[in-house]
């Protein structure tokens, strides 16, 4: 399928940007009582917005603002008009509410159909969704935008591991939709079957969710034989959709910036970086009808860039470094997750299933407890009795070198716990949390 606004140039996108910027102020301004107030506070009049340019001059809007509206009180339309309602789950506070008219549902699956087609799903494949169904807008985000893209859907949610796994080889999908994490899952579930990637009809993974890296994009795709793309979005946006990578270029992620328009902010100053550095990624809806957002801080941190040599002219982002709030200041060095995860691709045997537990002194984190497992064919190849003597110095010695590699590479101190493949908890669907609790 092709979307051809996928390759406006840049004059004529942002001349539609700022025609829908400034429609979108004036219906804020009518239909907002939160917005309405934050421009009279700022002194901001709908007529002070006349391009895209103008958009610093509004407001930033924030999740705290989302609970503190709850359940209904950013939604410009009445409940009569909605067509559907998703939230949080609210394990961190009141969950965030968010709805969507006909029209923002059309425009859901337009933007996820856009993607699906950019991780190389085509019209008549089936799509195997094991995205979590329900409340959340991920399994019903991706089946809207699977059927408008002309694929037929299996909607099996998350979970159930061997039941996925049988289905994927009874029906001989093309295409599964799942969490990084899960879909190593299934990966493991496979190879105990003693099921070789050659024989997995899957071609293509949209993966989303959490943040992942090249080392767990290697794995994905080596094992399962097939392409793997990052999906992003977030609820308070739309859903799953605000952005894609393409199966043939990876390494960034196109965003749809005809509805979804991105700004980079400094995390401190909250003013705008140029194009190439990181920040705090802030997007402003141009389109929603039941709950648009004026400069919403996702809290993930990233970049833009323009790619001139891509097949698309819409700006790209940079693959998630980590979210501003699971930063960890370990003896004043900032460290995400992800780059202790991005570190492993220099030590042959690990497997990128881990945890990180901050250790603290004196309320300052000096140091992180890395728990990771090792490859079974690794130990194998040493020909030693588990529990020898030779065992117990190979693992401390595979440790060190574990510890050597994130302290050449991220520059901190770590406490490396090696464990055997197959033992940490694996991800049952959904998102996997990597940092435990504070010791």
């Amino acid at each position: 399928m092709y979307f051809s606004v996928e390759h406006l140039e840049l004059d004529q996108l942002r001349k539609l940007q700022s025609e829908r910027l400034k429609n979108l102020v004036a219906y804020l301004d009518e239909r907002s009582e939160f917005y309405k107030r934050k421009f009279s506070e700022s002194g901001l009049f709908p007529q002070d917005i006349k391009s895209i340019e103008d958009i610093s001059k509004l407001p930033i809007t924030y999740k705290q603002d989302l609970r503190d509206s709850y359940p209904f009180g950013l939604f410009t339309v009445p409940k009569s008009q909605l067509q559907r309602i998703h939230c949080s789950s609210g394990t961190t506070g009141k969950p965030t509410v968010v709805g969507y008219t006909k029209e923002d549902v059309d425009l859901f699956s337009e933007v996820v159909a856009r993607s699906l087609n950019a991780a190389g799903a085509q019209r008549g494949m089936l799509l195997h969704n094991a995205y979590g169904y329900g409340i959340f807008t991920g399994g019903l985000g991706l089946h809207y935008g699977a059927e408008k893209l002309g694929m037929s859907v299996l909607p099996i949610s998350g979970g159930m591991t061997v039941r996925q796994v049988d289905l994927i080889m009874d029906f001989k999908p093309e295409v599964i939709c799942c969490s990084p994490s899960y879909a190593l899952t299934i990966a493991d579930e496979l190879a105990n079957r003693g099921i070789p990637a050659e024989d997995i009809s899957l071609k293509y993974a949209v993966l989303g969710s959490e943040p992942w890296t090249e080392i767990i994009r290697g794995h994905i795709e080596k094992r399962l034989g097939l392409h793997a793309t990052n999906i992003y979005g977030l609820s308070e946006i739309i859903g799953p959709g605000v952005s894609m990578e393409d199966w043939e270029e990876k390494g960034g992620s196109y965003i749809w910036e005809d509805h979804f328009y991105p700004e980079i902010l400094d995390p401190v100053t909250k003013l705008p970086v140029p194009y190439g550095e990181e920040g705090v990624l802030v997007i402003t809806t141009l389109t929603k009808k039941a709950m648009p957002l004026l400069r919403y801080w996702t809290n993930d941190i990233t970049s833009l860039y323009y790619d001139t040599s891509a097949k698309r002219t819409m700006v790209k982002m940079k693959p998630i470094v980590g979210r501003a709030d699971d930063m960890l200041i370990v003896r004043g060095v900032n460290v995400y997750p992800s780059q202790i995860e991005d570190a492993f691709s220099g030590i042959k045997g690990v497997v990128p299933n881990y945890y990180l537990t901050p250790i603290e002194k004196e309320h300052m984190c000096v140091a992180l407890e890395v728990d990771v497992e090792i490859n079974d064919e690794l130990i194998r190849a040493q020909q030693f009795e588990i529990n020898s003597n030779d065992y117990t110095n190979f693992i401390h010695n595979f440790a060190e070198s574990v510890e050597g590699e994130i302290k050449r590479r991220v520059g901190i101190t770590t406490k490396v716990k090696i464990h055997a493949q197959d033992s940490l908890p694996k991800c049952e669907g959904g998102k996997i949390n990597r940092i435990l609790k504070r010791k």
